[in-house]
């Protein structure tokens, strides 16, 4: 077989669907404040901005930027951590929890729509395909 071949089909089809808007939107899920506000959701608010930090694999300048950003529109709060003054902790304000509960149900919404595309068994391979990829780290590959 020719893997060469198959990876430049690959990289076209990859380059392809970053060009679509559904695929943008999830790809944009993970990145930015709409990831922000995901992950605070997701850890039930009080959290640090070094975790968000570390979980995005950006400075913690970006994350300040999109912390104040968000704080701006009304959906977090920060406080001070009560068992260490020196920290501060994030939490969702009632809007915030809004707009990720939104959000999460358009990326789902269109997730659903395009397994629903692919059929029953494609959809399936799909998802057992990327979890096999996902088992692995990158490194493993170089």
């Amino acid at each position: 077989m020719d893997y060469t071949s198959l990876a430049r089909e690959y990289m076209q089809v990859m380059h392809h669907m970053r060009d679509k808007n559904g695929q943008k939107k999830i790809h944009d899920s993970m990145h930015g404040e709409n990831f922000m506000l995901s992950y605070i959701s997701r850890r039930q608010g009080g959290i640090i901005p070094s975790e968000i930090s570390n979980e995005m694999g950006i400075t913690s300048a970006r994350i300040a930027a999109a912390l104040n950003s968000l704080e701006a529109k009304g959906l977090i709060t920060r406080r001070i951590d009560t068992e260490d003054r020196r920290r501060i902790l994030i939490d969702l304000t009632e809007a915030g929890r809004e707009q990720a509960k939104k959000h999460y149900e358009m990326i789902m919404n269109i997730t659903v729509n395009m397994l629903q595309y692919l059929g029953e068994e494609d959809a399936k391979e799909l998802v057992r395909i990327m979890k096999k990829l996902a088992d692995r780290s990158p490194e493993e590959f170089i």
